[in-house]
């Protein structure tokens, strides 16, 4: 039995990556406490597996509780480390409780991989390790520039972390790090989705609870940047083809040692917000109220990824596009709406 550790697995990326888990043949086991995710979800994860999956309702940040499941669950092929808070605005407000949360549960991990010989790491990062680039595309050899919110700062600390410990002389550790750009949509089943805690933070699921007449409108953080409408760039990857990376970034570390590589993972292309919206109108034919807000604080104003290096090394590429993802996102919504 080939158990991978899933940290974070019941939230967005990590149930779709517990699903994708189990078609490769592995058998996933999900740390999860549900301080940013549902437990509905584990029901939607069992309806897609045709089983319950393991879980354990742990904070990450316990040592002693994540010895616990080492020692009740391994050994691990390797360990996919979601766990993290990750809003932007959040992290800005309450940028103490990102660092304990965020940096905090990584090096216990590490620790913990360290003496028990678990030696692949698959770590969740993201786009903000980038700061606001200075040439797009954005490749993996792009200098990181001042991390502007204090979740973008987590991530580059994390990085540094796990790149230390790889390097470390008495280490045996490998580790691949994610970089993320704009993940949306839903699995196409319906059966797990984005699901906020609260106000939304990403526009996606702002998008459709706006569209269901869950929220007034969406207010549109700045239309003065330096873009084709003004409004800010992102490049918006399916969550599906994210979660699949994962697989991918499991099977490139296997036999390998001592080895630390980083891989962006998006479509290649930025779209506006205001393009996004525009898309969904068209794709679902459900209109979105929306209106011009002040620019928001820790906001890139735009960014957008070179996966090259993911297919070439991986065998990895997005096959679902921005209007999938945001049909799959709306029927999720329905789905909620009929709960």
């Amino acid at each position: 039995m080939k158990k991978v550790l899933v940290t974070g697995g019941a939230g967005f990326i990590g149930s779709h990556t517990v699903v994708e888990l189990h078609e490769a043949g592995y058998t996933p086991v999900i740390v999860d406490n549900f301080c940013n995710s549902h437990p509905d979800v584990l029901d939607g994860i069992a309806t897609i597996l045709g089983h319950s999956p393991i879980h354990h309702n742990i904070d990450c940040t316990d040592e002693q509780a994540m010895r616990g499941v080492f020692a009740k669950e391994g050994p691990f092929v390797g360990v996919i480390h979601f766990a993290a808070f990750k809003a932007v605005g959040a992290s800005v407000n309450d940028p103490l409780s990102y660092y304990r949360n965020n940096v905090h549960a990584t090096e216990i991990l590490l620790r913990i991989m360290s003496e028990l010989d678990c030696t692949n790491l698959v770590f969740s990062s993201s786009c903000t390790v980038y700061g606001q680039p200075k040439q797009l595309p954005v490749t993996e050899q792009t200098a990181f520039q001042h991390a502007n919110s204090p979740y973008g700062y987590t991530k580059q600390v994390c990085e540094r972390i796990i790149q230390d410990v790889v390097a470390a002389p008495s280490s045996a550790t490998s580790a691949v790090l994610l970089r993320y750009f704009n993940p949306i949509g839903a699995h196409p089943s319906g059966a797990i989705g984005e699901l906020p805690i609260g106000v939304p933070e990403n526009l996606i699921p702002y998008i459709t609870q706006t569209a269901a007449g869950k929220r007034k409108e969406i207010v549109i953080f700045g239309d003065d940047y330096e873009t084709s409408d003004g409004t800010c760039v992102r490049d918006y990857i399916h969550v599906v083809d994210l979660a699949k990376a994962h697989v991918a970034a499991l099977h490139w570390l296997t036999g390998k040692s001592n080895v630390c590589d980083s891989f962006n993972l998006g479509t290649g292309e930025g779209n506006t917000v205001k393009e996004v919206i525009d898309t969904f109108v068209e794709a679902t034919g459900t209109q979105v109220p929306h209106r011009i807000g002040d620019r928001r604080p820790g906001d890139v104003e735009k960014i957008w990824a070179s996966a090259t290096k993911a297919q070439e090394e991986l065998g990895w590429k997005t096959t679902l596009s921005l209007k999938t993802a945001l049909i799959d996102a709306w029927n999720w919504q329905q789905k909620l709406e009929e709960q």
